[in-house]
């Protein structure tokens, strides 16, 4: 497509979305890597939290979380997700939709053990979204899944990754006069190629 040069260079997204992310990694001072994770709720009310993005696959975004929390829940009720990512210093956001899965294989439990020892023993002390009596009362979890557990602690069976395979794809950088340069990539299907466009800012 004509006019797509530069940062936007390249026909794969996930190319691209690697790219971006390895060049906000270099500007951005804390978490590069956090994403604004949109969900919805049974009646369809919509909620969103920040998490952080573990991986860009060839055909897939993943990240990590207890599957008993509220946003696991309306993953596995609603099958689909949305997320932004915006580099502030770059004055760059990508925006993605798509289908979600989960990733609870291998993959979960080789990144699950390279977590520092204290955030695999978090996983396992906490109730995800539950009410919480009091910050003694998840620090004595703590302690106590600490005893149990050891200092080798297997990946707890409710907790791990989910992955959104994409339907949209949007690249966003800022431009003078707030005349922002936008393209999107969009499929109907998993299996369909891509159609990519220039949107309007």
């Amino acid at each position: 497509m004509a006019g797509r040069e530069g940062i936007f260079a390249g026909d794969d997204p996930f190319d691209l979305a690697r790219d971006w992310l390895a060049e906000a990694a270099l500007s951005e001072p804390n978490d590069p890597n956090a994403i604004a994770l949109a969900t919805v709720d049974e009646t369809g009310l919509p909620n969103v939290r920040m998490v952080l993005l573990k991986e860009v696959e060839p055909d897939g975004f993943v990240f990590y979380t207890n599957y008993e929390s509220v946003k696991a829940r309306e993953l596995e009720t609603a099958g689909t997700a949305a997320f932004v990512l915006h580099s502030k210093s770059l004055r760059r956001q990508i925006r993605v939709r798509g289908l979600v899965e989960r990733e609870e294989g291998p993959k979960a439990d080789a990144y699950y053990a390279s977590r520092s020892l204290k955030s695999r023993l978090g996983a396992w002390a906490s109730h995800q979204s539950q009410p919480l009596g009091s910050r003694g009362v998840l620090m004595a979890a703590v302690a106590r899944v600490t005893a149990e557990k050891g200092t080798n602690p297997p990946r707890p069976p409710f907790w791990g990754g989910y992955r959104v395979r994409p339907l949209e794809i949007e690249f966003w950088a800022d431009g003078a006069f707030r005349l922002h340069d936008r393209f999107r990539w969009r499929r109907t299907a998993l299996t369909e190629a891509w159609e990519i466009e220039r949107l309007n800012p």
